[in-house]
């Protein structure tokens, strides 16, 4: 694969599965900053799967899932949660509707796990996709990072499955 290819055609060349590792306690990207201010101020979140919000996430995962495609999501976080996880988890019914499944990892609970250094997505065990983020959460200059070492790829996707045994489903994951 070409290394300036997107990360929404990675997913649409997917055949099998996506798998995406999220570590970071703060994201601070621009695209959702308006929603989670509202958030902040009211508790509400935007779960309206047809809002300008989420549509496009939405579309994008049930194309892949109705090819066949696997869509899973495993968050390792530190406890107490952050209010950026609090918000994460409150339109993470979001992510399911589309057809991800989701699972929660105290971060206790990934101490012996070797961790890569950034999130990740892998795709068909074939890429991994590198989400490089600032200090602060922003995305990083290059924000993505295409691997397809086939010894990158397998210990990032060995990774995932490891974190992934450990997890807990989103519909039994108590914030605390």
């Amino acid at each position: 694969m070409p290394p300036n290819v997107s990360f929404n055609e990675l997913l649409e060349a997917a055949q099998h599965s996506a798998v995406h590792l999220e570590m970071r306690d703060t994201y601070g990207v621009d695209d959702e900053a308006d929603d989670f201010e509202h958030w902040q101020r009211t508790g509400q979140r935007d779960t309206d799967l047809a809002s300008a919000y989420w549509a496009p996430w939405v579309d994008l995962v049930q194309r892949a899932t109705a090819r066949g495609v696997t869509v899973r999501r495993a968050r390792i976080v530190s406890e107490p949660v952050t209010d950026y996880i609090r918000y994460e988890h409150a339109g993470t019914p979001v992510n399911i509707h589309a057809g991800e499944q989701v699972r929660w990892l105290p971060r206790r609970h990934a101490s012996d796990l070797m961790l890569p250094g950034n999130d990740l997505w892998v795709f068909d065990g074939q890429s991994v996709l590198f989400n490089h983020f600032t200090g602060d959460g922003n995305w990083a200059e290059p924000g993505l990072e295409l691997r397809t070492e086939p010894h990158i790829v397998k210990q990032c996707a060995d990774t995932f499955e490891a974190v992934w045994a450990r997890a807990v489903p989103h519909d039994q994951y108590n914030l605390l």
